[in-house]
């Protein structure tokens, strides 16, 4: 059979590739053609198909015979979805200073999702027990917000992993204070993959109660999911991410990328791929002089301080951002589908332009 017409236009060189962001990326050819096997004829809309039924059945073999998903469009959903469901309206997350949820959602979280955030700063995008007791207070203060949720993110923005010790010490300190823990993977295939352990180890095998899992940055086209570990501490999922207008009518295009990502290793084979290129480099960069290397680099994610107008003449050749203007630093993002003559190149040019 002949594919169907369409006229539709290539608009971009798909040989093009930058190190702006891991969403640059397209997405993964299995989870397009999963998408295209969930294609054609009827099913029951909103969830009740038989793709996410399904990917019930994958998440629970990932995360425990508790866990259940609630697929939603994006990120910031998921985040601001599942933190809903553990506040009060007089609650309040807190997270790292650096947080997405801070720093990079538009203040959804506290414009949407009607929560208050308290942040700390931290040296490495890492909370700790004792970081979080700078925010841990004032439980019973009607003058305050009262801190309901801790959120950590894995891996971090700022590229460094938590290993399960030190998510499992996080979890135990806010259980004691009564609090829950969130935590935002966008990139936890990354985390996983750095770590070399299953997802579940530094998840709900640690005490973490729900999470963002993440969908896009790793190879779907769009998606992602609230997937709660602890059933006990979520109110009304289902009404909340209705309201929050994270509801798909037509889900199943949603859950079947997961289940191309989740059902076998395509999520972690995307992820080591992604991971390997960051350091293939950062071990490049490390052979530069006058460009260092900020955090240790333990997922996708190299960043960097260098002069500034080296940065701006770089941007004219690769897409990427400075992560703080100011003090010259940038970050430098790989994907799944970067390939070692894509770093190389940039590896070449970065010594060009360090050279004039």
């Amino acid at each position: 059979m002949n594919p169907p017409r369409t006229d539709a236009r290539r608009h971009h060189d798909p040989d093009v590739r930058g190190f702006a962001s891991d969403n640059y990326a397209g997405a993964h050819p299995e989870v397009l053609a999963a998408i295209t096997l969930a294609n054609g004829g009827h099913q029951v809309a909103y969830g009740e198909d038989d793709y996410t039924e399904n990917l019930q059945r994958i998440i629970r073999g990932h995360f425990g015979a508790r866990a259940e998903a609630f697929p939603v469009f994006n990120g910031t959903g998921a985040n601001v979805v599942a933190l809903q469901a553990v506040t009060d309206r007089w609650g309040a997350v807190i997270s790292a200073e650096s947080a997405h949820i801070n720093v990079d959602e538009g203040g959804a979280p506290e414009r949407v999702g009607g929560l208050k955030l308290l942040t700390v700063p931290t040296p490495d995008g890492k909370l700790t027990p004792e970081l979080i007791d700078r925010q841990a207070w004032g439980f019973e203060d009607e003058h305050r917000a009262m801190p309901q949720v801790v959120s950590i993110t894995q891996n971090t923005e700022l590229g460094t992993v938590y290993t399960p010790d030190e998510i499992r010490a996080i979890c135990d300190h806010a259980h004691d204070l009564g609090m829950v823990v969130h935590l935002d993977g966008a990139r936890i295939a990354n985390a996983a993959a750095s770590l070399d352990v299953s997802m579940r180890t530094f998840t709900n095998a640690a005490g973490v109660d729900l999470l963002s899992l993440g969908g896009t940055k790793n190879g779907a086209l769009f998606g992602e999911a609230v997937v709660v570990l602890n059933p006990d501490v979520v109110r009304r999922m289902k009404h909340l991410r209705k309201l929050s207008m994270q509801l798909a009518s037509k889900m199943r295009f949603v859950s079947v990328q997961l289940e191309a990502l989740l059902a076998k290793d395509l999520w972690l084979r995307n992820a080591r791929h992604a991971n390997e290129m960051a350091q293939r480099l950062a071990e490049g960069v490390r052979s530069v002089h006058g460009v260092e290397i900020l955090y240790p680099v333990q997922a996708n994610a190299v960043f960097a301080r260098l002069p500034h107008d080296v940065s701006e003449r770089l941007q004219k050749r690769y897409r990427f951002y400075f992560w703080d203007e100011t003090a010259g630093d940038v970050r430098w993002m790989c994907s799944f589908d970067t390939r070692e003559e894509d770093v190389d190149g940039f590896l070449a040019a970065l010594k060009e332009e360090m050279a004039r």
